[in-house]
């Protein structure tokens, strides 16, 4: 079943705008669960104060993605532009993206911090990067039927 695509419709900045609230709604959850609640790590475990520090400087970071992706998708819905089919899709690829990059990048290449500091670290460094990699490839395929959609509508 496609869904209908106004004609105005604006893909491409739904897309955006649900991907930069993707990233600020992952990294929210990563930060207040992981950081705060279970205090498994800080976004750079380097001293107390620094990693306290770094931890506030994440959740600005995704306050402002937050904030601007939502001021985003308000224009183009009060603009009537906002594209049916594409804004799941661009949440799962911002929130998945996000965890990807954040086990692969910050955790590995980095090491900014690990998911958590155990002996063998690489049961959630698998589960860490391997449900991103789920959530990202779902995003993906949900993509691929939104442009399938949009390409049938236009015929």
């Amino acid at each position: 079943m496609s869904i209908p695509h106004p004609k105005h419709a604006n893909p491409r900045r739904t897309l955006l705008a649900s991907v930069l609230i993707g990233i600020g709604c992952m990294a929210a959850l990563d930060e207040i669960v992981f950081h705060q609640l279970l205090a498994w790590h800080h976004f750079v475990d380097r001293g107390t104060a620094f990693a306290l520090a770094s931890d506030g400087v994440l959740h600005a970071g995704e306050l402002v993605l937050l904030v601007v992706g939502f001021f985003v998708m308000i224009e183009l819905h009060g603009a009537g532009r906002q594209a049916p089919g594409y804004r799941g899709p661009g949440f799962l690829l911002g929130a998945g993206g996000f965890q990807v990059f954040d086990g692969v990048v910050d955790h590995k290449l980095l090491r900014l911090h690990q998911v958590r500091y155990v002996d063998d670290v690489w049961l959630y460094d698998v589960a860490w990067i391997g449900a991103g990699a789920i959530i990202l490839a779902i995003g993906w395929l949900l993509l691929r039927r939104a442009r399938r959609g949009r390409a049938s509508s236009q015929r």
